[in-house]
């Protein structure tokens, strides 16, 4: 995924594309700030699951930066940051439906034998790690409590 995103570096140059260079760039300095994080050195590869992760965090925070300049009126920032958003989105893997969400907790559910709300949490954590990524933690969260109503 590193290098992937380094040979889309230079693409992004050569076709002059400044977001999705700029969005390449922050990516890239993600990925270094968590090599720093963990006491790696700047100049290793992130493997891909922690690329996974800081790509997951970047598009968090550009869903988050949307809804906050909705909320102050600025639609100008907001268009910006989710042109930016589906670039970052690009790089994750498909998500799933809530149908197939639904279908992985309701298994959970049984082999759990989950009956009430009070395991929401434990069961909400076993689906999450069962679907490693492939489902927004939101539809997640929704599908358990839907289940369990």
């Amino acid at each position: 995924m590193h290098k992937k995103l380094k040979e889309e570096l230079l693409v992004a140059m050569r076709a002059k594309d400044t977001v999705r260079l700029n969005v390449i760039r922050s990516l890239i300095a993600a990925f270094t700030n968590e090599l720093v994080a963990k006491g790696r050195k700047p100049q290793e590869e992130v493997t891909d699951d922690e690329a996974l992760t800081v790509i997951k965090r970047a598009s968090k925070q550009r869903k988050d930066s949307i809804e906050q300049f909705r909320k102050g009126g600025r639609e100008d920032l907001a268009l910006t940051e989710e042109a930016e958003l589906k670039i970052i989105e690009s790089y994750l893997p498909a998500q799933m439906s809530r149908e197939e969400i639904e279908k992985t907790a309701r298994a959970m559910k049984e082999k759990m034998g989950v009956t009430d709300k009070s395991k929401a949490g434990m069961l909400m954590g076993v689906v999450m790690k069962e679907l490693k990524g492939r489902a927004d933690g939101n539809d997640v969260k929704a599908v358990v409590d839907a289940l369990l109503s």
